[in-house]
C-alpha cells in the first residue's frame, strides 16, 4: 500500500453534513449525530461542564 497522492485522492466522501438543529457543519452522515448539539442522541442539547465558558 502507499502512502502518497494515490491514498488521499479516494478520501471523497462527506462524513459531516449541516446540522438542522444548531446549524454547524457536525452532523455525521452515517451515524446519525451531531457532534455539536447532540441531534439523533437525545432530545436535550448537548452540553459539558468542561466547555461552559467562565
Amino acid at each position: 500500500m502507499t502512502k502518497g497522492t494515490t491514498s488521499r485522492g479516494k478520501r471523497t466522501k462527506k462524513t459531516h453534513i449541516r446540522c438542522r438543529r444548531c446549524g454547524r457543519h457536525s452532523y455525521h452522515a452515517t451515524k446519525g449525530v451531531c457532534a455539536h448539539c447532540g441531534y439523533g442522541t437525545s432530545s436535550k442539547m448537548r452540553q459539558y461542564n468542561w466547555a461552559k465558558g467562565h
